[in-house]
């Protein structure tokens, strides 16, 4: 079977069968330690190619495709899985990924995250503490939202909003200008970034992750972030860099500043004139920054791992 744009993401996909569903990964490269990259919406592994060619002489690389999303499956949004369908909420991607770390059984982990990539990736390492050696954050956030941007929210209007993003792709298409500053995208990136979501039924996610943020304690995924949050502190001893597009309209400076409070020995690095795809806008700085960073020393195992309650280490991911 041919895989989506194979002559621009040349790597063959893992799979791993959850339910009833196939969820589809990269897996590059060898080494002891592992870079964990996850995307976040309306991307997908495609977003880390260049992660996958730096890093993966040196590093074992896994970049996952949440179910909806890139190589994986598309399953209909809803609760009922004797059906075959999904319900895309936060706590299921992040179930997704740590039954992932665990089949793949990944150590020593730098998890690398950007966009929802952030709140599904900390989760999950949360569950898997032992596992997490390091954290590398891209333009992302791990709270309930402080602001919702009024483009985000014209998505969201009832039945208008899923049929814009839905029908006339009116959130991956929009974001290929959207989410950059400096520079405009290359058409290949431009069609790799696009080609899993080319129709109403591939374009499930897009809309699922949009209408999963919280703006209510009532919705399901208000009390998952609110837990992250509670739990960012005792991520403060793990080595982290923030590297932050400042001239993000979505995940804005003021979200970097929150990741700063919480850990105040993460490094920054602020690139002025980048956007949300901060990759794709300053690829050289991130990969610079990145590589600095994955040279320094790798630390010991964490003493404050053994401190995560039981619940959180266990095999019952919920």
């Amino acid at each position: 079977m041919k895989s989506i744009a194979e002559d621009l993401l040349p790597y063959q996909s893992g799979e791993l069968t959850i339910g009833s569903h196939t969820l589809r990964f990269l897996d590059e490269g060898a080494g002891e330690q592992t870079l964990l990259c996850v995307h976040g919406n309306p991307t997908w592994s495609f977003y880390w190619r260049s992660i996958v060619e730096r890093f993966s002489p040196t590093h074992r690389v896994v970049a996952v495709d949440h179910l909806g999303c890139g190589r994986s499956d598309k399953p209909v949004r809803g609760r009922n899985a004797e059906k075959g369908q999904f319900p895309y909420r936060l706590a299921d991607h992040r179930d997704n990924l740590v039954h992932l770390i665990d089949a793949l059984d990944l150590k020593r982990v730098t998890l690398v995250a950007h966009d929802w990539g952030g709140a599904i990736g900390l989760t999950s390492m949360l569950k898997r503490r032992d596992r997490l050696a390091r954290i590398v954050l891209l333009n992302t956030a791990a709270f309930p939202p402080p602001y919702v941007p009024w483009r985000i929210a014209a998505c969201r209007i009832p039945v208008l909003g899923s049929a814009a993003v839905r029908g006339l792709n009116a959130f991956a298409g929009a974001a290929i200008t959207m989410a950059m500053s400096r520079n405009s995208l290359p058409k290949d990136a431009v069609r790799g970034l696009l080609a899993p979501y080319n129709s109403w039924t591939n374009r499930v996610a897009n809309d699922a992750f949009v209408r999963d943020i919280p703006l209510t304690s009532k919705h399901p995924t208000m009390a998952t972030l609110r837990q992250l949050e509670s739990d960012l502190p005792s991520l403060a001893s793990v080595p982290s860099l923030l590297v932050w597009g400042m001239k993000d309209w979505c995940f804005r400076p003021e979200c970097l500043r929150r990741f700063q409070q919480v850990w105040p020995q993460a490094k920054a690095v602020e690139i002025a004139d980048a956007g949300h795809y901060v990759i794709e806008d300053a690829n050289e700085e991130v990969i610079a920054a990145m590589a600095e960073f994955l040279q320094a020393e790798m630390p010991g195992p964490d003493p404050a791992a053994n401190a995560v309650p039981q619940q959180q280490r266990d095999g019952d991911v919920r």
